[in-house]
């Protein structure tokens, strides 16, 4: 069952031939499909060190492009790993998009030791926060910043609050979810300030899934194709979609982060766990229970 509507039909005869045609040396290796792929890529395992990772979407070639510029730029700032890209492809076989192989990196997504990795995950936020901003970095998936609309519901002194623009999709999943409570919560957040200050890089997908633990301690970043500019409350949302209260504040601490940020923080958890939770039911029920999860630990905090 595909996970998303519109899905590519990707198969690994089209892979097959994609390798073939366009990285001959590595043809001949055993290729296997990854069962926990994401809910933007599919993956195959290609031999035992490499991955070739295809958008679902029509949409997923732009992120693809991301990862090739700014994977490189990033990962000698960052005191945690991050994938490290072998090969891009080509459209071609059928494949309408541009594809990757990433150096495949060993772990799992067991967190066995809360506090440290929320202390290690908030010093990894602070570390791609303080990287340099060029002039062409990309507008962050979530938390992007654009000129403050006029008049706009939500938008702060010279921005506009990003996750404002899920208003319709925010009501409509809390009606058909029937959690009237998350509304209160949401009317809240839409009259926070926007943020200010510069635009710093953030992930903008910090999930459990996307980070990797070796040995039990957090080892790497992975999925970088939201990763861009913008307002550094995006990957606030980690608190409450990965911790409980007291490794929330842990988190926290680590960071420099005022109340209005915070609470902006929480305000873009709350979007991902409704909209995963809403759309993700029976199609992908794990993931909407993390939705259900980071939507309850929104309102109770």
């Amino acid at each position: 069952m595909k996970l998303r509507d519109g899905e590519l039909d990707i198969t690994g005869d089209m892979v097959r031939r994609l390798l073939a045609a366009q990285f001959p040396a590595w043809a001949g290796r055993e290729l296997r499909p990854v069962a926990e792929g994401g809910t933007e890529h599919l993956m195959f395992r290609l031999g035992e060190d490499l991955v070739v990772r295809l958008p679902r979407l029509p949409s997923g070639g732009a992120t693809v492009e991301r990862e090739r510029r700014w994977l490189p730029y990033l990962a000698p700032h960052l005191p945690l790993a991050i994938p490290e890209p072998v090969g891009f492809g080509r459209p071609g076989e059928g494949c309408p998009l541009p594809w990757s192989v990433y150096r495949w990196r060993p772990g799992d997504h067991h967190m066995t030791d809360p506090p440290a990795t929320a202390a290690a995950l908030g010093d990894f936020v602070a570390a791609l926060q303080r990287v340099p901003v060029p002039p062409d970095a990309p507008p962050a998936y979530r938390g992007g910043l654009t000129p403050e609309p006029a008049g706009g519901a939500g938008s702060g002194p010279g921005r506009e609050v990003g996750y404002a623009r899920a208003d319709a999709e925010m009501r409509a999943a809390a009606r058909d979810l029937r959690v009237p409570a998350v509304l209160r919560l949401w009317d809240a957040a839409l009259e926070l300030p926007g943020w200010a200050g510069p635009p710093v890089w953030v992930h903008s997908d910090l999930l459990p899934g996307n980070v990797l633990f070796r040995a039990g301690r957090l080892d790497a970043v992975i999925d970088f194709g939201c990763a861009g500019v913008g307002d550094p409350a995006a990957d606030l949302m980690a608190g409450w979609a990965m911790f409980g209260p007291a490794e929330r504040r842990g988190f926290r601490a680590r960071l420099a982060v005022d109340d209005d940020t915070w609470a902006r923080g929480r305000a873009y958890a709350l979007v991902f766990g409704l909209a995963a939770w809403h759309y993700y039911r029976s199609r992908k029920p794990a993931f909407a229970a993390l939705g259900r999860r980071t939507v309850n630990q929104a309102l109770t905090d």
